[in-house]
Protein backbone atom coordinates (compact mmCIF):
# COMPACT_ATOMS: atom_id res chain seq x y z
CA UNK A 1 0.00 0.00 0.00
CA UNK A 2 1.63 3.07 -1.32
CA UNK A 3 1.27 6.30 -3.34
CA UNK A 4 1.94 5.87 -7.24
CA UNK A 5 2.00 9.54 -8.98
CA UNK A 6 0.47 11.05 -5.65
CA UNK A 7 -2.98 8.53 -6.09
CA UNK A 8 -2.78 5.91 -3.01
CA UNK A 9 -2.92 2.53 -4.06
CA UNK A 10 -3.63 -1.08 -2.73
CA UNK A 11 -1.32 -3.30 -4.64
CA UNK A 12 -2.65 -2.09 -8.25
CA UNK A 13 -5.34 -0.38 -7.78
CA UNK A 14 -5.87 3.02 -6.83
CA UNK A 15 -8.54 3.81 -3.96
CA UNK A 16 -10.40 7.08 -6.24
CA UNK A 17 -11.17 3.81 -8.10
CA UNK A 18 -12.25 1.57 -5.69
CA UNK A 19 -14.20 3.74 -4.10
CA UNK A 20 -15.97 4.72 -7.54
CA UNK A 21 -17.05 0.86 -8.23
CA UNK A 22 -17.84 0.08 -3.84
CA UNK A 23 -18.46 3.44 -2.49
CA UNK A 24 -17.60 4.84 1.20
CA UNK A 25 -17.00 4.16 3.94
CA UNK A 26 -15.26 0.61 2.44
CA UNK A 27 -12.68 -1.86 4.43
CA UNK A 28 -10.45 -3.05 1.89
CA UNK A 29 -7.17 -5.63 2.77
CA UNK A 30 -4.21 -6.44 0.79
CA UNK A 31 -3.38 -10.11 0.26
CA UNK A 32 0.24 -9.19 -0.51
CA UNK A 33 0.80 -7.41 2.66
CA UNK A 34 -1.41 -10.08 5.01
CA UNK A 35 0.85 -12.54 3.09
CA UNK A 36 4.38 -10.43 3.88
CA UNK A 37 3.08 -10.28 7.35
CA UNK A 38 2.53 -14.09 8.21
CA UNK A 39 5.97 -15.32 6.47
CA UNK A 40 7.97 -12.55 8.52
CA UNK A 41 6.45 -13.80 11.45
CA UNK A 42 7.57 -17.38 10.61
CA UNK A 43 10.76 -16.17 9.84
CA UNK A 44 11.33 -14.25 12.96
CA UNK A 45 10.56 -17.25 14.81
CA UNK A 46 12.25 -20.06 12.40
CA UNK A 47 14.53 -22.24 15.50
CA UNK A 48 11.52 -22.53 17.84
CA UNK A 49 9.19 -23.84 14.86
CA UNK A 50 5.75 -22.50 17.11
CA UNK A 51 2.32 -23.56 16.33
CA UNK A 52 0.57 -19.86 14.88
CA UNK A 53 -2.97 -19.70 15.87
CA UNK A 54 -4.59 -16.38 13.89
CA UNK A 55 -6.75 -14.55 16.68
CA UNK A 56 -10.00 -14.64 15.56
CA UNK A 57 -11.11 -11.47 17.39
CA UNK A 58 -8.82 -9.20 15.57
CA UNK A 59 -10.88 -9.83 12.34
CA UNK A 60 -13.57 -12.73 11.91
CA UNK A 61 -13.91 -12.69 8.16
CA UNK A 62 -14.72 -16.05 6.85
CA UNK A 63 -12.42 -15.26 3.44
CA UNK A 64 -9.66 -13.30 4.86
CA UNK A 65 -9.58 -17.08 7.69
CA UNK A 66 -9.51 -19.02 4.39
CA UNK A 67 -6.40 -16.77 3.32
CA UNK A 68 -4.97 -17.11 6.66
CA UNK A 69 -5.60 -20.87 7.19
CA UNK A 70 -4.10 -21.27 3.49
CA UNK A 71 -1.15 -19.76 4.69
CA UNK A 72 -0.54 -21.97 7.44
CA UNK A 73 -2.36 -20.68 10.43
CA UNK A 74 -4.57 -22.07 13.30
CA UNK A 75 -7.14 -20.24 14.76
CA UNK A 76 -7.38 -18.72 18.51
CA UNK A 77 -11.51 -18.22 19.48
CA UNK A 78 -13.04 -16.86 22.36
CA UNK A 79 -16.53 -17.95 21.22
CA UNK A 80 -18.50 -20.53 20.01
CA UNK A 81 -19.32 -18.12 16.61
CA UNK A 82 -15.38 -17.52 16.19
CA UNK A 83 -14.89 -21.02 16.20
CA UNK A 84 -17.96 -22.06 13.77
CA UNK A 85 -16.09 -19.31 11.48
CA UNK A 86 -12.90 -20.98 11.57
CA UNK A 87 -14.23 -24.55 10.65
CA UNK A 88 -16.13 -23.04 7.68
CA UNK A 89 -12.98 -21.19 6.57
CA UNK A 90 -11.52 -24.40 6.75
CA UNK A 91 -9.27 -24.57 9.52
CA UNK A 92 -8.87 -28.08 11.21
CA UNK A 93 -9.80 -29.14 14.65
CA UNK A 94 -6.44 -29.68 15.90
CA UNK A 95 -5.33 -26.17 14.82
CA UNK A 96 -7.83 -24.65 17.35
CA UNK A 97 -7.38 -23.03 20.62
CA UNK A 98 -10.40 -22.09 23.02
CA UNK A 99 -9.93 -19.54 25.04
CA UNK A 100 -12.14 -17.07 27.10
CA UNK A 101 -13.75 -16.39 30.90
CA UNK A 102 -17.03 -17.06 30.51
CA UNK A 103 -17.54 -20.07 28.21
CA UNK A 104 -20.64 -21.16 28.56
CA UNK A 105 -21.62 -25.20 28.93
CA UNK A 106 -23.28 -25.55 25.60
CA UNK A 107 -19.53 -23.48 24.16
CA UNK A 108 -17.71 -26.20 26.00
CA UNK A 109 -19.55 -28.82 24.82
CA UNK A 110 -19.41 -28.20 21.53
CA UNK A 111 -15.65 -27.40 22.08
CA UNK A 112 -15.37 -30.88 23.02
CA UNK A 113 -17.25 -32.60 20.67
CA UNK A 114 -15.40 -31.02 17.96
CA UNK A 115 -12.46 -32.56 19.43
CA UNK A 116 -10.31 -29.47 18.87
CA UNK A 117 -6.33 -29.34 19.91
CA UNK A 118 -7.12 -27.54 23.56
CA UNK A 119 -9.32 -25.64 26.00
CA UNK A 120 -7.53 -23.54 28.11
CA UNK A 121 -9.24 -22.94 31.39
CA UNK A 122 -9.26 -20.01 32.93
CA UNK A 123 -11.04 -20.91 36.42
CA UNK A 124 -11.62 -23.54 38.77
CA UNK A 125 -15.58 -23.54 37.79
CA UNK A 126 -14.78 -23.94 34.56
CA UNK A 127 -12.59 -26.68 34.87
CA UNK A 128 -14.63 -28.60 37.13
CA UNK A 129 -17.71 -27.63 33.90
CA UNK A 130 -15.21 -29.45 31.31
CA UNK A 131 -14.49 -32.56 33.59
CA UNK A 132 -18.24 -32.61 34.18
CA UNK A 133 -19.32 -32.97 30.37
CA UNK A 134 -16.02 -35.41 29.78
CA UNK A 135 -17.64 -37.66 32.48
CA UNK A 136 -20.89 -37.48 30.77
CA UNK A 137 -19.62 -38.27 27.41
CA UNK A 138 -17.11 -41.01 28.90
CA UNK A 139 -14.12 -39.13 26.99
CA UNK A 140 -10.65 -37.34 28.04
CA UNK A 141 -10.30 -34.01 27.27
CA UNK A 142 -7.13 -31.92 26.12
CA UNK A 143 -6.72 -28.73 28.24
CA UNK A 144 -4.36 -26.05 29.21
CA UNK A 145 -4.56 -23.69 32.04
CA UNK A 146 -4.27 -19.92 31.89
CA UNK A 147 -1.70 -18.50 34.00
CA UNK A 148 -2.27 -14.66 35.37
CA UNK A 149 1.65 -14.01 35.68
CA UNK A 150 0.57 -10.48 37.29
CA UNK A 151 3.01 -8.41 34.50
CA UNK A 152 1.70 -5.19 33.55
CA UNK A 153 2.22 -4.98 29.86
CA UNK A 154 2.73 -1.37 29.44
CA UNK A 155 -0.20 -0.75 26.89
CA UNK A 156 -3.48 0.70 27.30
CA UNK A 157 -5.06 -0.02 29.90
CA UNK A 158 -8.24 -0.97 28.65
CA UNK A 159 -6.23 -3.80 26.54
CA UNK A 160 -3.97 -4.74 29.25
CA UNK A 161 -5.19 -8.60 30.40
CA UNK A 162 -1.62 -9.82 32.25
CA UNK A 163 -2.18 -7.76 35.71
CA UNK A 164 -3.12 -9.11 38.76
CA UNK A 165 -6.53 -7.10 39.29
CA UNK A 166 -7.54 -8.28 35.53
CA UNK A 167 -10.06 -10.70 34.64
CA UNK A 168 -8.48 -13.15 32.76
CA UNK A 169 -6.46 -15.89 34.00
CA UNK A 170 -5.62 -17.39 38.20
CA UNK A 171 -2.68 -16.53 39.92
CA UNK A 172 0.08 -18.90 41.30
CA UNK A 173 -1.45 -20.82 43.85
CA UNK A 174 -4.66 -21.44 42.15
CA UNK A 175 -2.52 -22.81 39.42
CA UNK A 176 -0.86 -25.13 41.27
CA UNK A 177 -3.87 -26.40 42.72
CA UNK A 178 -5.36 -27.09 39.42
CA UNK A 179 -2.38 -28.73 37.97
CA UNK A 180 -2.78 -30.80 41.11
CA UNK A 181 -6.42 -31.66 40.53
CA UNK A 182 -6.03 -31.87 36.70
CA UNK A 183 -3.34 -34.98 37.21
CA UNK A 184 -5.74 -37.03 39.75
CA UNK A 185 -8.45 -36.33 37.13
CA UNK A 186 -9.72 -39.18 34.48
CA UNK A 187 -10.98 -37.12 32.39
CA UNK A 188 -8.89 -33.95 31.84
CA UNK A 189 -5.47 -34.14 30.43
CA UNK A 190 -3.26 -31.40 31.13
CA UNK A 191 -1.22 -30.36 28.20
CA UNK A 192 -0.91 -26.60 28.15
CA UNK A 193 0.77 -23.99 30.27
CA UNK A 194 -1.17 -20.69 28.93
CA UNK A 195 -0.35 -16.93 29.16
CA UNK A 196 -2.03 -13.61 27.73
CA UNK A 197 -0.58 -10.21 28.86
CA UNK A 198 -2.05 -7.42 26.49
CA UNK A 199 -2.55 -6.49 23.32
CA UNK A 200 -0.44 -3.80 21.29
CA UNK A 201 2.82 -4.07 23.19
CA UNK A 202 6.03 -2.55 21.82
CA UNK A 203 8.36 -3.31 24.64
CA UNK A 204 10.31 -6.24 25.05
CA UNK A 205 10.02 -6.45 28.88
CA UNK A 206 6.71 -7.27 29.82
CA UNK A 207 7.62 -10.67 27.92
CA UNK A 208 11.10 -10.94 29.37
CA UNK A 209 9.26 -10.76 32.82
CA UNK A 210 6.47 -12.81 31.43
CA UNK A 211 8.79 -15.90 30.80
CA UNK A 212 10.78 -15.82 34.20
CA UNK A 213 7.39 -16.16 35.60
CA UNK A 214 6.33 -19.28 33.51
CA UNK A 215 9.70 -20.73 34.26
CA UNK A 216 9.59 -20.51 37.97
CA UNK A 217 6.24 -21.56 38.29
CA UNK A 218 6.94 -24.74 35.82
CA UNK A 219 9.58 -25.67 38.55
CA UNK A 220 6.94 -25.41 41.30
CA UNK A 221 4.64 -27.86 39.18
CA UNK A 222 7.17 -30.25 38.56
CA UNK A 223 5.07 -30.77 35.46
CA UNK A 224 6.42 -31.23 32.12
CA UNK A 225 4.05 -29.33 30.15
CA UNK A 226 3.85 -30.48 26.06
CA UNK A 227 2.64 -26.85 25.35
CA UNK A 228 3.41 -23.46 26.14
CA UNK A 229 0.91 -20.67 24.74
CA UNK A 230 2.83 -17.33 25.15
CA UNK A 231 -0.68 -15.47 23.42
CA UNK A 232 -0.24 -13.06 21.23
CA UNK A 233 0.13 -9.15 21.49
CA UNK A 234 3.02 -8.15 19.49
CA UNK A 235 2.13 -4.33 18.64
CA UNK A 236 2.55 -2.41 15.38
CA UNK A 237 3.57 1.04 14.24
CA UNK A 238 0.05 2.63 14.30
CA UNK A 239 2.09 6.52 14.34
CA UNK A 240 5.04 7.53 12.90
CA UNK A 241 7.28 8.19 16.49
CA UNK A 242 6.01 4.50 17.29
CA UNK A 243 9.07 2.05 17.88
CA UNK A 244 9.22 -1.51 16.82
CA UNK A 245 8.96 -4.52 18.58
CA UNK A 246 12.62 -6.45 18.72
CA UNK A 247 11.90 -9.74 17.84
CA UNK A 248 15.19 -10.94 17.75
CA UNK A 249 15.37 -10.15 21.49
CA UNK A 250 11.92 -12.15 21.91
CA UNK A 251 12.89 -14.81 19.83
CA UNK A 252 16.47 -15.04 22.18
CA UNK A 253 14.89 -14.87 25.02
CA UNK A 254 12.02 -18.15 24.38
CA UNK A 255 15.50 -20.05 22.82
CA UNK A 256 16.90 -19.39 26.39
CA UNK A 257 13.82 -20.52 27.99
CA UNK A 258 13.50 -23.80 25.84
CA UNK A 259 16.24 -25.07 26.67
CA UNK A 260 15.20 -25.36 30.40
CA UNK A 261 11.66 -26.23 28.99
CA UNK A 262 10.83 -28.96 26.71
CA UNK A 263 8.04 -27.62 24.99
CA UNK A 264 6.31 -26.55 21.85
CA UNK A 265 5.56 -22.66 21.76
CA UNK A 266 2.19 -21.43 20.55
CA UNK A 267 1.16 -17.92 19.70
CA UNK A 268 -1.58 -16.38 18.88
CA UNK A 269 -0.93 -13.13 17.02
CA UNK A 270 -3.87 -10.94 15.49
CA UNK A 271 -3.06 -7.67 15.24
CA UNK A 272 0.67 -8.14 13.65
CA UNK A 273 -0.62 -10.42 11.04
CA UNK A 274 -3.76 -8.29 10.21
CA UNK A 275 -3.36 -4.94 11.38
CA UNK A 276 -1.45 -2.82 9.43
CA UNK A 277 -2.86 -4.99 5.79
CA UNK A 278 -6.66 -3.03 6.42
CA UNK A 279 -7.70 0.63 5.45
CA UNK A 280 -10.63 2.53 5.72
CA UNK A 281 -11.47 4.45 2.73
CA UNK A 282 -13.87 7.54 3.43
CA UNK A 283 -15.35 10.14 1.84
CA UNK A 284 -15.45 14.38 3.34
CA UNK A 285 -19.38 14.80 3.71
CA UNK A 286 -18.82 18.62 5.22
CA UNK A 287 -16.38 20.78 6.67
CA UNK A 288 -17.32 22.86 9.36
CA UNK A 289 -15.21 25.32 11.07
CA UNK A 290 -15.20 27.56 14.15
CA UNK A 291 -12.74 29.40 16.30
CA UNK A 292 -11.16 26.45 17.30
CA UNK A 293 -10.85 23.85 14.80
CA UNK A 294 -11.93 22.64 11.37
CA UNK A 295 -14.31 19.72 11.62
CA UNK A 296 -13.75 17.28 8.78
CA UNK A 297 -17.36 15.22 8.93
CA UNK A 298 -16.66 12.13 7.55
CA UNK A 299 -19.03 9.33 6.60
CA UNK A 300 -17.47 6.71 8.12
CA UNK A 301 -18.24 6.81 11.85
CA UNK A 302 -17.50 4.99 15.33
CA UNK A 303 -19.80 2.20 14.57
CA UNK A 304 -17.58 1.41 11.26
CA UNK A 305 -14.49 2.05 13.56
CA UNK A 306 -14.44 2.02 17.37
CA UNK A 307 -10.97 1.74 18.49
CA UNK A 308 -10.32 5.76 18.60
CA UNK A 309 -13.77 5.29 20.72
CA UNK A 310 -13.05 2.71 22.79
CA UNK A 311 -9.62 2.70 23.57
CA UNK A 312 -8.67 6.60 22.35
CA UNK A 313 -6.30 4.76 20.01
CA UNK A 314 -5.03 6.89 17.49
CA UNK A 315 -5.08 6.22 13.80
CA UNK A 316 -2.92 8.09 10.65
CA UNK A 317 -4.99 9.54 8.41
CA UNK A 318 -3.93 10.07 5.12
CA UNK A 319 -5.18 11.72 1.39
CA UNK A 320 -6.47 9.16 -1.42
CA UNK A 321 -4.62 11.99 -3.45
CA UNK A 322 -1.37 14.33 -2.78
CA UNK A 323 -1.89 17.75 -4.16
CA UNK A 324 1.34 19.27 -2.11
CA UNK A 325 -0.61 22.02 -0.64
CA UNK A 326 -0.64 21.64 3.15
CA UNK A 327 -2.95 24.25 5.51
CA UNK A 328 -1.62 24.42 8.77
CA UNK A 329 -4.74 24.77 11.15
CA UNK A 330 -5.83 22.56 13.45
CA UNK A 331 -8.43 19.95 11.77
CA UNK A 332 -10.29 17.11 13.86
CA UNK A 333 -11.47 14.10 12.05
CA UNK A 334 -14.80 13.19 13.36
CA UNK A 335 -17.96 11.40 12.08
CA UNK A 336 -21.66 12.00 11.74
CA UNK A 337 -22.66 9.63 14.59
CA UNK A 338 -24.59 11.74 17.50
CA UNK A 339 -21.66 11.18 20.13
CA UNK A 340 -18.77 13.40 21.18
CA UNK A 341 -16.41 10.56 21.04
CA UNK A 342 -17.09 9.76 17.71
CA UNK A 343 -13.53 11.47 16.32
CA UNK A 344 -10.71 9.73 14.75
CA UNK A 345 -7.68 12.27 14.41
CA UNK A 346 -6.74 15.74 15.28
CA UNK A 347 -3.92 17.26 13.52
CA UNK A 348 -2.15 20.96 13.61
CA UNK A 349 -1.44 20.54 10.31
CA UNK A 350 -3.07 19.03 6.67
CA UNK A 351 -2.94 19.21 3.17
CA UNK A 352 -5.86 21.35 1.36
CA UNK A 353 -9.45 19.46 1.85
CA UNK A 354 -12.15 20.12 0.73
CA UNK A 355 -16.29 18.43 0.82
CA UNK A 356 -16.04 15.10 -1.47
CA UNK A 357 -12.72 14.35 -1.05
CA UNK A 358 -11.32 10.63 0.27
CA UNK A 359 -9.18 10.02 2.81
CA UNK A 360 -8.03 7.01 4.22
CA UNK A 361 -7.97 5.96 8.11
CA UNK A 362 -4.57 3.39 8.17
CA UNK A 363 -4.56 0.29 9.83
CA UNK A 364 -7.73 -0.74 10.55
CA UNK A 365 -7.16 -4.66 9.80
CA UNK A 366 -7.35 -5.36 12.90
CA UNK A 367 -9.97 -4.78 15.55
CA UNK A 368 -12.01 -2.61 12.75
CA UNK A 369 -14.56 -4.61 11.52
CA UNK A 370 -14.54 -7.09 14.03
CA UNK A 371 -15.66 -3.68 16.74
CA UNK A 372 -17.92 -2.48 13.95
CA UNK A 373 -21.99 -1.83 15.24
CA UNK A 374 -25.29 -1.00 13.77
CA UNK A 375 -25.27 2.14 16.23
CA UNK A 376 -27.64 4.61 15.19
CA UNK A 377 -28.62 2.53 12.81
CA UNK A 378 -26.45 2.21 10.38
CA UNK A 379 -25.80 -0.37 7.91
CA UNK A 380 -22.21 -2.07 8.07
CA UNK A 381 -19.61 -0.68 5.17
CA UNK A 382 -18.51 -3.43 2.59
CA UNK A 383 -14.96 -5.58 2.81
CA UNK A 384 -12.83 -6.15 0.10
CA UNK A 385 -9.75 -8.16 -0.38
CA UNK A 386 -7.54 -6.98 -3.35
CA UNK A 387 -4.73 -9.58 -5.10
CA UNK A 388 -2.94 -7.65 -7.55
CA UNK A 389 -5.24 -6.15 -9.86
CA UNK A 390 -8.12 -8.25 -8.87
CA UNK A 391 -10.84 -7.12 -6.17
CA UNK A 392 -13.30 -10.09 -4.65
CA UNK A 393 -15.73 -8.67 -2.07
CA UNK A 394 -15.34 -10.79 0.90
CA UNK A 395 -18.37 -8.95 2.56
CA UNK A 396 -21.13 -6.63 0.90
CA UNK A 397 -22.15 -4.14 2.23
CA UNK A 398 -25.46 -4.59 4.83
CA UNK A 399 -28.65 -2.32 3.22
CA UNK A 400 -30.86 -0.69 5.51
CA UNK A 401 -33.75 -3.07 4.22
CA UNK A 402 -31.72 -5.65 6.15
CA UNK A 403 -32.06 -4.02 9.57
CA UNK A 404 -34.97 -2.33 9.30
Amino acid sequence: MNYKKNLFHVEHISTEKLSKKFKTPLYCYSYLRLKNNITNFKNHFKKINPLIFFSVKSNSNVKILKEIKNLGLGADVVSKGEMMKALKAGIKTKKIVFSGVGKTYLELEYAINKNILLINVESKNELLAIEKIAKLKKKKVDIGIRLNPNTNPKTLKQISTGKEGDKFGVNENEFLNLVKYSKMSKFLKLKCLSVHIGSQILSIKPYEKMLKVIDRVINKTGYRFEFIDLGGGIGISYEKNNKKFNFKIFNSLINNFLKKNRSRIIFEPGRSIIGNAGILISKVIYIKKNKIKNFIILDAAMNDFMRKALYGANHQIIPSIKNGRISHKKFEFVGPICESTDKFLTVNKFQFIKEKDLVIICDVGAYGMSLASNYNVRPLPAEILVKNSSVQIIKYRQKLSDLI
